[in-house]
């Protein structure tokens, strides 16, 4: 049982928080608290068990950043566990930083101190910024000989760079990218941030006054940590404890917890290009050779380095051919993502490429090993007391072989997954190559990723945290916790709660599915009754956001739309999202019709109360891009394991994200509006029925608009 005293805290201070900001009890909220402080309290027990896990949808309006918090800290100080907050992106990390901890912290008498964690490509490198400004002849030969590879010291905006060495020097800024006074390009700030294989660590010469380390420090005195799902993943990947604290010392809270399949996806994929990888290597040759003559290396190692590159190029010329085979073996290639592309069924390579994967896999072995102890070697030459001109001529190498040894590393990573056999019974890697042929340059690109998250999950998160929590205001697809249970790989003993929204769905809002005499499928049928749907639905003070699953179609609406029609449309194709989202929001409060034209990264995440959106139109059921490689495996194996994949998957995520696009008209419980779905299935396909009972308990109108 949870100890009285924590219970007794997270109550008072609950009750003190309400008080303070003079609000109502949620039922909910409440159900939220109890449901994560019973599953976590078997922490405090001295009984064997497995670390806990609590999986919460809160609909919009719980409040369950303040619920988790209440929930989770007292507990975690009690047992001197690290809490760590996990959001989907940099801005909420910041919202729940800048508002949601102070505010707890304010109107109760909890008392904990936080830190926000980002990774190094969020802060300044003190030593890049430094080689930049001071300039460097040896920086310049090597950008003249390795072109591309390394930062352009004459790229970049150098009265920026002037004004942040002021700006560090007077104490008015710590190096995060995030707190500059204006927004930072990429252009400009590539040449300033590292990543983790170009960073030097305490061997750099700046590490004392090191951005990135200074603000680590901060972290490792606080009782709880706001990072982001990328970070989290980032660490796992190096083992836990690498940037932060170590897994079996933290109770970890994922914010916006669909999303962590997907990106744990991403960090344990690879991919390379061969006819890119095959210049990279012939320039890392002439870095050899400045190498040798800075004195980093001798004659023997270059001549060893220059033989495994040239075996690796062999071998790539060798895969390139037996590619091209492959490629002109096919009937038909899928496009996707403007490539075109060839998804090896169940992941299965071809018998010729796995053999040669293999060597390219102890090739590769080989590079990432040499550049490792080149590695090594730069960093003896940068301890003290030693020369101080070959010590600063180490540093600025030092990031470039960071690089070197990272792509050969990711080659390495790519290499062996498709000289690798899947295991039977456990779900394949999704392999793939990608064809990119244009005037200039032609390559054939390989990718592998996991089609799920589940083992990687397992192995490095849910069996060594200390306890998790994972919420969102949508998590369940279908009323089940299925798909998140499959692709998270949750264990067995996870506990599930679902918390409907207070909102008043039925008098909120309207569910509209207007008679469209036409399937999606009929592209243009459909097109072109939505275009004469538009001024019909939206007639007088137009706040309203479209929401597309085609770009092609989202465009084609947008050209076929009366002219007075089209000025009223910002398209998320011209505009970056916030910019987007800030002239819409300055159309609306000048008394002006607005309406948002946007894909999916427009159904969540899209904020905009009461009189910013009163309308959300979407295009159809948001069925999954077909010719995903990843899903398209992951079918494959559903099928191979006898199921359905368009009834165990399609349709389910379908829902989920037909709840997400939906939800974004009801965002307190003052907004009032109308969805309107521009799409039958929902009513007389017998999956779309089940899609419909999914929903929220909005008013139904199907039928009663004829377009």
């Amino acid at each position: 049982m949870l100890a009285d005293e924590v219970k007794n805290t997270i109550q008072s201070a609950y009750r003190q928080l309400l008080e303070s900001r003079e609000l109502t009890p949620r039922y909910g909220q409440r159900l939220m608290i109890a449901e994560i402080a019973k599953t976590l309290s078997v922490l405090a027990s001295d009984d064997d068990h497995d670390p806990p896990v609590c999986v919460v949808e809160a609909g919009t309006g719980t409040g369950k950043t303040m619920a988790y918090v209440l929930a989770v800290l007292p507990l975690a100080k009690a047992l001197n566990l690290k809490v760590v907050i996990a959001t989907a992106t940099v801005a909420l990390q910041e919202q729940v930083v800048l508002k949601d901890l102070p505010e707890v912290l304010e109107g109760s008498d909890l008392t904990f101190s936080y830190s926000l964690a980002k990774g190094r490509g969020r802060y300044l490198c003190l030593s890049k910024l430094d080689m930049l400004l001071r300039g460097s002849d040896s920086m310049q030969a090597m950008m003249d000989l390795y072109g591309e590879e390394l930062d352009d010291p004459n790229a970049g905006d150098h009265a920026l760079y002037e004004s942040m060495l002021d700006e560090l020097s007077a104490g008015n800024w710590k190096g995060d990218r995030d707190d500059w006074k204006d927004p930072i390009s990429d252009l400009n700030w590539k040449p300033v941030t590292v990543d983790n294989t170009q960073c030097m660590g305490p061997k750099c010469s700046h590490f004392r006054n090191c951005c990135f380390y200074q603000a680590r420090d901060s972290m490792d005195k606080a009782d709880c940590i706001v990072s982001n799902h990328d970070l989290v993943l980032s660490d796992l990947a190096l083992g836990g404890g690498v940037i932060l604290p170590e897994p079996q010392k933290c109770i970890y809270i994922f914010d916006e917890a669909h999303h962590l399949p997907l990106k744990s996806n991403n960090h344990f994929s690879s991919f390379t290009r061969i006819k890119a990888s095959i210049t990279w290597l012939e320039r890392s040759e002439i870095m050899l050779l400045r190498l040798q003559k800075d004195e980093f290396i001798d004659a023997t190692e270059q001549k060893s380095m220059q033989v495994q590159i040239s075996r690796a190029k062999g071998l790539l010329d060798n895969v390139w051919a037996l590619l091209e085979q492959t490629l002109e073996s096919l009937e038909n290639i899928d496009s996707y993502e403007n490539r075109a592309q060839h998804a090896f069924k169940l992941g299965v390579v071809p018998e010729a490429i796995q053999v040669a994967a293999v060597d390219l896999a102890n090739q590769f072995a080989r590079l990432a090993s040499g550049f490792q102890n080149i590695t090594d070697g730069l960093k003896d030459a940068m301890e003290e007391g030693g020369d101080v001109k070959y010590r600063q001529l180490a540093e600025q190498w030092f990031p470039l072989i960071g690089s070197q040894s990272r792509r050969a590393e990711a080659n390495l990573e790519l290499w062996l997954s498709y000289a690798a056999t899947d295991p039977e019974g456990k779900a394949p890697c999704a392999r793939w190559l990608s064809f990119n042929d244009n005037e200039n340059f032609s390559d054939i690109g390989l990718s592998s990723s996991p089609v799920l998250a589940a083992e990687n999950l397992q192995q490095r998160l849910w069996q060594n945290c200390a306890g998790a929590v994972l919420t969102s205001a949508t998590l369940s697809a279908l009323g089940q916790f299925d798909m998140l249970k499959m692709r998270a790989g949750l264990p067995e003993h996870t506990h599930y709660l679902s918390i409907l929204s207070p909102f008043d769905f039925a008098n909120s809002a309207s569910l509209v599915v207007p008679r469209m005499h036409c399937d999606p499928s009929d592209y243009e049928k459909h097109t072109e009754a939505i275009v004469k749907a538009l001024p019909k639905l939206l007639n007088k003070d137009i706040a309203a956001l479209m929401l597309f699953s085609s770009r092609r179609q989202m465009l084609d609406v947008m050209q076929r739309v009366p002219g007075e029609w089209s000025d009223l449309i910002l398209c998320q194709d011209d505009f970056q999202k916030s910019q987007l989202i800030k002239y819409h929001r300055q159309r609306i409060d000048k008394g002006e019709d607005s309406v948002i034209f946007g894909l999916s990264s427009f159904a969540e995440g899209v904020d905009l109360p009461g009189k910013y959106c009163t309308h959300v139109l979407i295009a159809k059921i948001p069925f999954a891009v077909p010719n995903d490689p990843i899903e398209m495996t992951l079918s494959e194996w559903i099928e191979q394991k006898g199921m359905n994949p368009f009834m165990t998957l399609a349709v389910p995520d379908a829902a989920f994200r037909l709840v997400q696009a939906s939800g974004r008209l009801l965002r307190n419980e003052n907004d009032k509006g109308q969805i309107t779905l521009f799409d039958e299935r929902i009513v007389n396909r017998r999956y779309g029925k089940t899609i419909l009972e999914s929903m929220p308990p909005y008013r139904r109108e199907i039928f009663e608009y004829e377009i």
